[in-house]
């Protein structure tokens, strides 16, 4: 189904709503400072963007929302994702694309005025603290006690700048070559961490909770500051590969074990008095799966970071669109190891 959305339905928005022309130029060949604007690969650029967009929420949403039973969770992923959440990724994306490379607030000031641009930013800033206060909760328990996931997490970011460093100056253009060479690192950090999780030297990576906040706020600050293609978009490429993988994995899991669906497709709690969400379905399925469906956080991505970065008109379908519906992909694997559980 997204395969056939991202071929028919896709290139119809392309073609007919977006009228995409390679033709105009883009924000990242216009405004170049090889800092935030700069002409990216279109994979590595997906892969960014992906990466950006598909954190814990594709994954803890829909295990929530399975309280409703098995159907209510898939098809609003199923159909949310291509009529709803690759929609509004893809349109912003273009707009900001049109509007060299703005993000929502500037846009909202330029085009309806300052009161309005104000508010937008305002709702920006609450949506920006919400999403990383949740997310970054996420990551802190994963990584809390856990010299073997830190020390992975780590390693990425040398890694990352290698391979950013590798693809711009030592061999521009050698996409494949950056990418093998991350993925055996990373592949490696791996590996490696476990042994140093069993080591003497694992108290290096045991870290407090306080102490976890405190490190991804200097790590975000880097990756803020410092020019894109150097840390920033080589680790989310870097990233994506992980979650790809592991997706595909679990892919393939299923398909071999073809596990019993344990849950009902509708369960007593569609009408309230859930033991995790306590309203009821609607409207508290989409308020639970939000990423993986539809995610106003997309839209800042999509005219923050990516639109400055973009080459080619028309590789705003594969990354705007086709980014949203690989992580609705990753919100059903979720959703189908949550209810055969």
């Amino acid at each position: 189904f997204y395969a056939l959305a991202y071929r028919f339905y896709g290139r119809f928005l392309g073609k007919k709503v977006m009228n995409l022309d390679d033709r105009r130029e883009t924000p990242a060949h216009r405004l170049q400072d090889d800092t935030n604007y700069y002409p990216a690969n279109k994979y590595i650029l997906f892969g960014h963007h992906f990466a950006a967009i598909a954190g814990a929420g594709p994954l803890l949403g829909p295990v929530l929302a399975a309280q409703f039973g098995f159907l209510p969770g898939f098809l609003w992923i199923v159909i949310g994702a291509v009529l709803a959440g690759a929609v509004q990724d893809f349109v912003i994306l273009v707009g900001s694309l049109r509007r060299n490379g703005r993000s929502l607030p500037e846009i909202a000031r330029a085009e309806i005025g300052w009161v309005t641009g104000t508010a937008t930013a305002v709702a920006v800033l609450f949506i920006v603290i919400v999403a990383l206060a949740g997310l970054g909760l996420a990551v802190v328990n994963a990584l809390f006690q856990n010299p073997w996931g830190t020390f992975t997490i780590a390693m990425t970011i040398p890694i990352a700048l290698l391979m950013g460093v590798y693809h711009q100056i030592i061999r521009p253009g050698c996409v494949s070559e950056m990418s093998i060479m991350g993925i055996v690192l990373l592949l490696l950090a791996i590996v490696i961490g476990k042994i140093v999780a069993h080591s003497e030297i694992a108290v290096w990576f045991t870290y407090e909770r306080s102490t976890l906040v405190y490190l991804l706020a200097g790590y975000g600050f880097l990756a803020s500051v410092l020019p894109a293609w150097i840390l920033l978009v080589p680790r989310d490429y870097l990233s994506t590969f992980m979650k790809l993988g592991v997706v595909a994995l679990l892919a393939i899991g299923i398909l071999i074990l073809a596990p019993d669906i344990q849950m009902p497709r509708f369960t007593k709690f569609i009408h309230g008095g859930g033991p995790i969400i306590s309203g009821p379905l609607f409207p508290f399925l989409f308020i639970t799966i939000a990423c993986g469906a539809i995610s106003g956080f997309h839209g800042l991505v999509s005219s923050g970071t990516t639109s400055k970065q973009v080459t080619n008109f028309q590789d705003a379908r594969l990354i705007g669109y086709g980014s949203m519906l690989g992580e609705g992909t990753l919100a059903l694997i979720s959703t189908l190891c949550a209810v055969s559980g």
